[in-house]
């Protein structure tokens, strides 16, 4: 409701009317505009300003939102963590999840190195696959800066873990690790998306999406396991 343009957009008085509003949602939704003045110590002028910075022609109209706004976030459910585990389980392993784990093991083991790259939690669990991969004896390395200057003929393999598979920063980096001979490998949730497509190979592991607020939250139990199996593959195949 409250955007970051809304927000920069807020003098002094309605800043401080929007931080009792924040912080006083279920009230205020159901208070008289007189009330709210006396409560933050601004005008009615300034509640009524504040109103319209929020496309809402008077407060009436604002509290209509707020409550919306209020019943939309306590209405969120999270799906029981067993649930996620199990779907994985029961799409992706039923089909051809170890072949694709057996051929990027095949391309990774023929590798000098590996580079692993991730945004977010995707960049976490990268940072973890490298350390593993390097643990089993494939040195391997995590570059989180999308703009990592890489000037360099690569006998290499990339690892790249995007949820969406569509993270633009992913894109720019899988792009500039493709041009200096870079070979691709994805893991994402889908095989239709931007990085799936541009990569040589791609493990997709098929998961309901889940968003909670502007936060991703899938599960990334699936990520953790190819990891491992893929890791584990590599170390059979070199011995």
């Amino acid at each position: 409701m409250f955007t970051t343009e809304v927000i920069a957009s807020l003098n002094e008085l309605e800043t401080s009317l929007y931080n009792y509003i924040s912080q006083n949602g279920d009230k205020v939704a159901y208070m008289r505009i007189r009330e709210l003045a006396d409560e933050t110590h601004v005008s009615t002028a300034t509640i009524l300003r504040f109103c319209r910075k929020l496309n809402c022609e008077g407060f009436t109209e604002f509290k209509v939102k707020l409550k919306l706004h209020l019943k939309e976030n306590k209405t969120i459910t999270l799906k029981n963590s067993q649930h996620s585990v199990m779907e994985f389980f029961e799409r992706t392993l039923t089909g051809n999840l170890e072949e694709n784990i057996m051929k990027a093991a095949s391309a990774v083991s023929e590798a000098d190195s590996v580079l692993f790259i991730g945004i977010g939690s995707s960049g976490i669990l990268a940072e973890y696959g490298a350390r593993y991969f390097s643990s089993l004896g494939k040195f391997s390395l995590y570059i989180k800066d999308p703009h990592f200057p890489i000037h360099a003929n690569l006998n290499s393999v990339t690892i790249a873990l995007s949820v969406s598979g569509e993270n633009k920063f992913t894109v720019t980096h899988i792009n500039q690790l493709k041009q200096e001979g870079s070979k691709i490998i994805s893991i994402t949730n889908t095989k239709h998306s931007t990085i799936a497509k541009i990569s040589d190979i791609n493990i997709p592991y098929y998961v309901t999406e889940e968003l909670f607020e502007n936060a991703n939250i899938t599960t990334q139990v699936p990520v953790i396991y190819i990891l491992e199996s893929l890791a584990r593959e590599i170390y059979r195949l070199t011995k």
